[in-house]
């Protein structure tokens, strides 16, 4: 079989075809190609239409690269629009925000504790604000639990999430680490994990729910 390969790349390059359309063609490494054919010369027409060629490819790359740059810019652009909308976060506004984040994300059915869990370090920030702010909880009442998997490192993962969220790694419950086979030699898309800030409080919880409750009323109405 590799001796048909080779012939078969040998022929190609007699034709006068590029060593990276030989290899597409043929189905084996640049570095076997490159052995194969490195005796057989081109001629001098044939060196002119792969130099041509080349170019060619080139520029289209480069004409493919501008173009993404160029979507790149007018998103960017839309997004920085975007952001002058809002200026401000009044209080009033972080309760709501924080409210619509817990419904998507909180926990709902521990009556006594108030616990959300998320990826995002800016989830994660916000939710701490959204609990100093609007419920001035105290430093010390706050909990974390870092959700990780096994063969990632915990200690780390413990360290980065107590700078996020600001609570200390002595107020952490033991961090839970996954197992997962699958997951090795893998790139890892949350190499941290998540995160779960905890506060202990059955009003704080029934007074999130209330909001919960209102703001799915309110959702339901049509707008005026």
């Amino acid at each position: 079989m590799k001796k048909e390969e080779k012939e078969y790349a040998r022929l190609l390059r007699r034709k006068g075809m590029s060593l990276n359309d030989i290899v597409r063609e043929v189905g084996v490494s640049k570095a076997s190609v490159s052995l194969w054919v490195r005796d057989i010369e081109l001629s001098a027409q044939q060196k002119k239409k792969l130099s041509a060629h080349g170019r060619s490819v080139e520029s289209i790359e480069k004409r493919r690269i501008s173009r993404i740059q160029g979507t790149l810019k007018k998103h960017r652009a839309v997004i920085d629009s975007a952001k002058e909308q809002i200026s401000t976060l009044s209080k009033q506004e972080l309760l709501l925000v924080g409210t619509a984040l817990y419904w998507g994300e909180g926990g709902k059915t521990n009556k006594g504790m108030a616990r959300i869990s998320n990826s995002d370090p800016d989830v994660i920030k916000f939710m701490m604000n959204f609990f100093r702010e609007i419920f001035n909880v105290p430093h010390a009442k706050f909990r974390g639990h870092v959700h990780t998997f096994s063969h990632l490192n915990a200690e780390k993962a413990e360290r980065y999430w107590s700078t996020v969220s600001g609570i200390p790694r002595k107020q952490f419950y033991k961090t839970y680490s996954k197992p997962s086979i699958a997951s090795k030699g893998k790139r890892d898309k949350l190499p941290y994990g998540t995160f779960q800030i905890y506060v202990c409080d059955t009003i704080i919880f029934l007074t999130i729910k209330g909001w919960i409750e209102r703001l799915s009323e309110l959702g339901g109405l049509k707008s005026v």
